[in-house]
Parts: C-alpha cells; structure tokens; sequence
C-alpha cells in the first residue's frame, strides 16, 4: 500500500525541486494571522509539503454518522471499507449562533468538539465551514431574498446581531484544545460557494466591496476575540477565469488556502463534462496558486451515491490529474432521506457499487489519508 509515499516524502521534506505545476514547498508561504498559534503554522507548513506527496483525502460529517449508523463510537464509513479514516474531517457550525445544542444536521455540538479533539489526537485534521442564517430575516443560508450582507457590516442594522454570532463562533473554536491544553488549528472555510447566488452572501446578493468588508470584518474581528487556530480557506462555486475567481477575493493577507467546490450530476453521467471544468478550474487556480503564493484545494467535491462503479479511479482521479492540490473533501453520508425519498451520500460503505473502486483509489501513492499522516513528524 502506498509504497513510494515514503520516497514521495522525503522528497517533500528535503525541498526537491517538482514539476511547474506545483506550490514547490514555497519557502514564501505564510499565514495571514500573524499571531497564528505555533501549531498552526506548524500544520500550513505540512500541508504546503504534503502537496509534494499527494493529497489529503477528508468527508464531511465523517465519525458523526454514515449511511444506516449514526453515534457509534470511532466508527466510519471510510474505515469500514479501507481500515483507514480520512485525513480530513469536515464539520459545520450552523445553529452555533442560535444557540442551538446541535448543528444544520443534527449533530450536538458537544460531541462534535469530541470528534475534532479525538481526530486531532490521532493526527487528523479538521476543516469547518458555517451555513450561519440570513441574519437580517431569520430564515435559513439558503434565503437570499434580501441584500442582507451589507446589514452586518459596521453602521449597519444587524451589526451587533452579526458579532454577537462571532462571539459564539469564537468560543467554540477556542475550546477547541488538545491534550496539552493547544488550541487545536482548523481550516475555516466562511462565506463557502460565495461565487453561487443561493446564499446570502453569494453573487447578486452584495457587490464585490461588500464582501470583502465582511470577510475582512471576520477575520480581524475573530482575532480580536484571541483565535489564532484558523487556517483561512477562500472558497467559491464554479468560474472561468482568474479575474472571475478573484472578483471578491479580500487579498493576500485575509486568505491562506484558495479552493472551489465542483459535483458531477445526473446528466453528466460519462464524467466528461465534471473532469473538463475541474481541470479547467485546477489549471486557473493553481496559476493564481503559485502567483500569490497559496495553496490551493478542492473543498467541496462528489457524485450523489456514486452509481458509477469506477468512479473514484476512472472520474474523480482524472479529474484531479496531477495538480498539486492541498485536499479534498467529499460531503456527507446522510443516508436515506425521506423528505427527497432517495439516498444522499458522497463516499462508499460496505457494499456500495464503488467500494472496490474506492478502495484502489485509497491505494494510489497520491492520495493521503489518516495513517499517512502518522507517519509524518511536524
């Protein structure tokens, strides 16, 4: 299994010199919080000398629940069909603001702080992003009926409402601690999809400048309230240039890892139409990548319930090619959804029509899951 990934590593750890379509262990890179914890910027180092090996494999919701299971203890999906966890977890704090005890999909807040301590203990790494509601109607992310963003900015109605949000935000990543008392880093993914118009936040819901005073708003503002644990991911949906991409980017020194989200669907059922525009995309962002001197990831990712029995070797690894990417995440396992009668999930359980695919996909020297991880010395 992985044979070469200990040669891969060395390579990455002595700084070889790699192919122009890498970061190359950028000496420049460096976190936009300047105060940044020395774990986390130990973990941005790993992260810019693993793209040498490969990438980081993770799943949304991953130890929470899968697919006709929910709170078994170290249980998941992935290790049910490789012996192996992801190396990335993904989580989301939505409903944190209300003061909700569990989060959009139903998992208690307490025992998602577990789950990230006991990933962190074993060497994993967990990514959180926030469907926070629309803060000037109540309603959900999903309700962009309003130009809400520009109320949470400074002067504006939901000002207060908005760092109240910050506030809770803030002392649930703080508590996030290791064993030796460390804040624990994690990569925070606000504002996700913000190039997509079905969120508040997103295209046609606020101008570029707004935007960015609310990115830069956050990120100034969580620092102010002591958290330094957060490696800053700059997320967006689908684009076609680097001017498109970096339409609301709030610059080099409010973002660390720049990433999109990308999903093949049922009328793409070949692959080629997801491969084409990951490729495409992946070519843009990793030019933007080695100019500003970030790494890059896709951060959301999948094909709902993986009908295709090669998809993970035959699409999905194609697709990816041989771009240097920090990670990528595939969303959740809900399982069956009876509103929607039909079965939501994005990774193999026992059984599934790509397991055996999967699971030659784990095999491949660039994907990285936990146990690689282990293998690595901060």
């Amino acid at each position: 299994m992985k044979k070469y990934f200990f040669k891969l590593l060395a390579t990455a750890l002595l700084g070889t010199s790699c192919s122009a379509q890498s970061i190359n262990s950028n000496t420049n890179l460096s976190l936009s919080d300047k105060k940044a914890t020395p774990e986390t910027v130990s973990l941005y180092k790993k992260l810019n000398q693993l793209t040498q090996s490969g990438y980081l494999f993770g799943h949304q919701d991953d130890l929470a629940y899968g697919v006709n299971w929910k709170y078994e203890n170290g249980r998941s999906d992935i290790k049910d069909v490789v012996g192996d966890y992801p190396a990335l977890y993904g989580w989301d704090i939505a409903g944190l603001e209300k003061d909700d005890a569990n989060n959009i999909d139903g998992i208690p807040f307490v025992k998602m702080k577990q789950y990230i301590i006991e990933a962190n203990e074993r060497g994993g790494i967990s990514t959180i992003s926030w469907h926070f509601d629309n803060p000037a109607t109540g309603k959900s992310a999903w309700d962009n009926t309003l130009n809400s963003l520009k109320t949470i900015l400074p002067g504006g109605e939901n000002h207060q409402k908005f760092t109240s949000w910050l506030d809770k935000a803030a002392n649930f990543l703080l508590s996030l601690k290791d064993k030796k008392g460390k804040n624990i880093p994690i990569l925070f993914r606000p504002y996700h999809e913000l190039s997509g118009g079905w969120f508040w936040w997103g295209k046609g819901n606020c101008t570029p400048e707004e935007f960015k005073n609310a990115w830069k708003f956050t990120f100034e503002y969580l620092q102010k309230k002591g958290v330094h644990n957060l490696i800053y991911v700059y997320n967006t949906g689908s684009f076609n240039s680097k001017e498109d991409f970096l339409t609301n980017y709030p610059g080099d020194n409010f973002a660390d890892i720049l990433s999109f989200d990308s999903y093949q669907n049922n009328n793409d059922k070949e692959g080629t139409k997801f491969i084409a525009e990951v490729q495409n995309q992946l070519k843009i962002l990793n030019e933007i990548g080695l100019e500003k001197h970030k790494l890059i990831a896709v951060a959301e990712a999948g094909y709902e319930a993986i009908p295709d029995p090669k998809w993970w070797t035959g699409t999905f690894s194609k697709a990816i090619g041989d771009y240097k990417i920090s990670y990528v995440l595939l969303w959740r396992n809900h399982g069956w959804q009876e509103k929607e009668q039909k079965m939501h999930y994005y990774a193999p359980f026992k059984g599934q029509t790509s397991e055996k695919d999967f699971i030659e996909y784990y095999n491949l020297d660039k994907t990285l899951f936990e146990k690689d991880l282990k293998k690595i010395k901060n």
